[in-house]
C-alpha cells in the first residue's frame, strides 16, 4: 500500500491493531496492516460470523441512506467514526440519488483522512480528523460544509461500542443532536450481546491488544434514541431493517433510525 506522507506520521502505528483497519479487513478491503489482519483473523476464528456482520452493516448503511435521501428528503449527512472507505460509501449512495447531497466524514485514524485526497473535487464531501469524543470540534468543522439550519442525518455506524460508559454515549449523541433542527435524524447500529459467540469474539479482540468493544443489549441501545421518534420498524437486527429479502442468518447487531421532531 502507498499513502500520502502525512498518513505515515507517528500516530499511524501500523504495528498496533486499529479498529478502522480491522473492520476494513473484514470488509474485504486492502487498507490494513499485518497487525490488523492478525487481530481480525483471531476474532474470526472465534466468531466467523463477524465477516458477515461487517458486510451486512454496509448493506444496512445503504438502505438507511437510500431511505433518508429518497423518502425523508435529507441532503446532509454527518458520518462519525466512518472508518476506511470500501464500497458504496455514504456519499456515493446519497449523491447517486441526490447529487446535491453534502457529506462530512469523521474519523481519528490518519489513514482515513489520507483517503480524503482521493475524493473528486466538487463532490461536496469532506473528511474531518477528530475523535467521536469531541462533539463540539466535530460540529464546528462540519459547519464549514453543512448547514445546521437544515436537517442533518447524524450517523454512528458501529462506533459506540468503543465507549465503555453508556452515559457517555448518551451524552455524546445528545450533544451532537442538540445542534440539529427538527427533521434531522439519528442513525446508529452496534454489536449486541445476545449470543455467546459474539461476546467471546469481542473478548478475544481485547486480548489481542485491539481496542475493547463493549457489547450492549438492544434495550441499552434503544435508550440512546431517547427523545427522538423511531422510524419503522424501530430498533431491529441490521439484516432485517427494511430489507426486501432479509438475511435468514442471525447477526447479533441492532440498528435504528430516529427523527427529531
Amino acid at each position: 500500500m502507498t499513502y500520502p506522507d502525512e498518513a505515515r506520521s507517528a500516530h499511524l502505528q501500523p504495528e498496533v491493531p486499529h479498529a478502522a483497519r480491522i473492520w476494513n479487513h473484514w470488509m474485504g478491503g486492502t487498507d490494513n496492516f499485518a497487525a490488523d489482519r492478525a487481530a481480525g483473523d483471531a476474532v474470526a476464528q472465534v466468531y466467523p460470523e463477524i465477516v458477515d456482520m461487517a458486510r451486512e452493516s454496509r448493506r444496512f448503511l445503504i438502505r438507511v441512506v437510500q431511505h433518508l435521501t429518497a423518502e425523508a428528503g435529507i441532503r446532509q449527512f454527518l458520518d462519525i467514526g466512518t472508518g476506511l472507505p470500501t464500497m458504496q460509501n455514504t456519499h456515493e449512495v446519497a449523491q447517486a440519488l441526490a447529487p446535491e447531497s453534502r457529506i462530512v466524514y469523521v474519523d481519528a485514524d490518519p489513514m482515513v483522512l489520507a483517503h480524503a485526497q482521493s475524493l473528486p473535487a466538487g463532490t461536496a464531501t469532506t473528511y474531518v480528523q477528530a475523535d467521536y469524543h469531541s462533539p463540539q470540534t466535530i460540529l464546528d468543522e462540519a459547519a464549514k460544509i453543512l448547514d445546521f439550519s437544515k436537517p442533518v442525518a447524524v450517523m454512528y455506524m458501529g462506533v459506540m461500542g468503543y465507549e465503555p460508559d453508556l452515559d457517555v454515549v448518551r451524552s455524546l449523541v445528545g450533544h451532537t443532536m442538540a445542534a440539529t433542527v427538527p427533521g434531522s435524524a439519528l442513525v446508529l447500529w452496534d454489536g449486541t450481546n445476545t449470543t455467546p459467540a459474539v461476546v467471546e469474539g469481542a473478548k478475544r479482540l481485547a486480548e489481542m491488544g485491539g481496542v475493547p468493544y463493549i457489547l450492549r443489549s438492544p434495550d441499552e441501545l434503544a435508550s440512546v434514541f431517547a427523545g427522538l421518534t423511531m422510524v419503522e420498524p424501530g430498533l431491529e437486527q441490521i439484516t432485517r431493517w427494511r430489507a426486501e429479502e432479509p438475511n435468514p442468518e442471525r447477526i447479533d447487531a441492532y440498528g435504528a433510525v430516529a427523527r427529531k421532531v
